[in-house]
């Protein structure tokens, strides 16, 4: 929790104006019971009804300041802790966007989601409660022992006795409530990584009928997460019960006591009220700290995950250093190796080519070959386990992240499209693209009839994700956006699955006959989409095991041969006849 106190910058005037204002309604309400005891002692003894008038009104005065003081200290303790979480928030979104691949993959996107989510809340709900009551609750305390020792030492050894105790309860309670509170934040992920999975692949699970299991398996995890929050509930529930009991009979004692030494003579009836009063106070004090000690307890867990999640990854990938000089091949891959975080194997083996600038290279295989695995490690999405890449003919570790997304753009598989209009999301790759140069990007990627066909054009507003287009619509308009940052390298993903083969010639060739000298490769499970490109890939199983011209490997490739064959059957008919 301390590491996150960072983030109350800007606010700290009003995280310390809060448990100031607290301190001071504390104070005011330590006054009262003396008061009370004035006026049982002086006001009522001598039957002075002015006396007691006079005192009530005092009285009535301690309590409008001490509200007065718990206003302001409600408002500084709320603007604290909401600026405090919305930094919090900023930072975990902003260190989001700073994680690798593997930081992704491993940490999880629905571990994301809870910690920006009811993680931060429960923080937020801490440091509230921590500015108005943890400042407040000790002065009481401490306070109201302090006050009985000036009003009667023998019955405020009564205090020195309970408040130890009931502090080693409260402590004691709080030190077991917290790793139980993290392992109900633990199965919090995971039922909404359930939740998550289904609800992105609900389509799926309809098409195999397979509802009653998922029901079944979210149920499972749903009642095993409520299991662990009614444990930790019923422990933390603890507290009240058991502080109140040692209250009650320190109440018991100090009533005792008192009469005892009233009727000796030794005290008053309305040193004897205060003293109750004290215990109260106390008693009151103790219950809204245990209250607080619980959102507290659940606060810690919460920010020591959302610690956990700032320090992990986000770090700037290790730059190399080269002094090897510029050549002619746009991209070498020299016996790179890739091997994913915690798998058992390599995803791609001994990967060896070199690809010259303005060449035009396919990538080809049965699905989990590794073409994407191995076009990924150009932009630098995952650092090769062993090996070089290189661009230019300088290891591509030597650049900066920021050279590389200028140098290299990649259209994914699945097109992601932001909310927003289309202008907005043709500008990503180029904020200071002109109308004209996305317009252009977008008749190469065979979208510019999608825009002319939409209500304002460029200014059209796409919904989330999307999703108020076809599939075929949202992978072209993501092909424009990354045509219109006209990078050196283009890479197209497996980018054009949703389109028609006719669609899919003319945007290749609109690609070609882009200006400049770009490299192109082309992820592709169709043949079609690589006959014509100058080198085509082959892999199987993460290894390359041809390269050539579509000839070549007809020749040279049983496995190219394979793929061909499977999606021309009359070719395979006509070379055997």
């Amino acid at each position: 929790m301390i590491k996150l106190l960072k983030y109350m910058k800007g606010y700290r005037a009003a995280a310390i104006s809060a448990p100031f204002f607290k301190v001071l309604e504390a104070l005011f309400e330590l006054m009262i019971p003396l008061v009370v005891a004035e006026i049982i002692d002086v006001g009522i003894a001598n039957s002075d009804r002015p006396y007691v008038v006079k005192m009530c009104g005092l009285m009535i005065l301690l309590g409008f300041v001490g509200f007065t003081c718990t206003m302001f200290a409600q408002y500084f303790a709320a603007r604290a802790a909401v600026g405090f979480s919305a930094n919090v928030r900023s930072a975990i979104f902003g260190h989001a966007q700073k994680l690798s691949f593997s930081d992704i993959d491993r940490l999880g996107t629905s571990t994301m989601i809870t910690r920006i989510t009811s993680d931060v809340t429960q923080v937020q709900s801490g440091v509230n409660l921590t500015l108005r009551l943890f400042s407040r609750s000790p002065v009481i305390v401490f306070g109201s022992m302090i006050m009985a020792f000036t009003l009667d030492i023998k019955s405020a050894w009564i205090f020195v006795v309970a408040i130890p105790i009931l502090c080693v309860i409260v402590f004691g309670i709080m030190l077991g409530s917290i790793p139980l509170y993290k392992k109900v934040q633990a199965q919090l992920d995971r039922v909404l990584g359930i939740t998550r999975e289904n609800l992105a692949g609900t389509r799926v699970i309809r098409a195999f009928a397979n509802e009653e299991t998922e029901i079944h398996h979210f149920n499972k995890s749903n009642t095993s997460l409520t299991a662990m929050q009614k444990f930790a509930g019923k422990f933390s529930a603890l507290m009240n019960p058991i502080t109140c009991l040692v209250v009650n009979l320190a109440i018991v004692a100090l009533i005792y006591t008192g009469a005892i030494r009233v009727e000796a003579g030794i005290l008053t009836q309305g040193i004897v009220i205060a003293l109750y009063n004290y215990m109260s106070q106390i008693l009151v004090e103790l219950v809204k700290l245990a209250n607080l000690i619980i959102t507290m307890t659940k606060a810690a867990a919460c920010a020591g995950r959302i610690e956990h999640i700032l320090e992990e990854g986000g770090k700037t990938p290790e730059r190399a250093e080269s002094n090897e000089k510029k050549d002619d091949f746009a991209v070498t891959f020299s016996h790179v190796s890739l091997a994913y975080e915690n798998a058992s194997e390599e995803s791609l083996s001994d990967i060896d080519f070199s690809v010259r600038k303005g060449e035009t290279v396919g990538i080809i295989g049965g699905t989990g070959s590794g073409k994407t695995s191995l076009v990924h490690l150009i932009p630098r999405f995952y650092d090769a386990s062993h090996g070089e890449v290189r661009l230019d003919g300088i290891d591509i570790r030597a650049y900066s992240s920021e050279e590389l997304r200028k140098k290299v753009g990649i259209v994914m598989q699945k097109a992601v499209l932001f909310q927003g209009t289309i202008r907005e999301n043709m500008l990503w790759g180029n904020p200071n693209a002109t109308e004209e140069e996305i317009m252009a990007a977008l008749e190469t990627a065979q979208a510019k009839e999608i825009v002319e066909n939409k209500e304002g054009g460029l200014d059209f507003v796409l919904e989330q994700g999307g999703k108020n287009l076809s599939g075929g619509q949202r992978q072209r308009l993501g092909i424009a956006r990354t045509l219109v940052a006209n990078p050196e390298i283009l890479i197209f993903d497996d980018s054009a699955s949703a389109l028609d083969y006719a669609t899919d010639a003319r945007l290749r060739s609109a690609v070609h006959k882009m200006k400049g000298e770009h490299t192109v490769f082309i992820v592709s499970q169709r043949a079609a989409s690589i006959l014509h490109a100058d080198k085509i890939l082959v892999l199987d199983d993460g290894k390359l095991v041809g390269a050539g011209t579509h000839e070549e490997l007809l020749a040279s490739s049983e496995v190219y041969r394979e793929i061909y064959y499977s999606q021309f059957p009359k070719e395979k008919e006509a070379s055997l006849a």
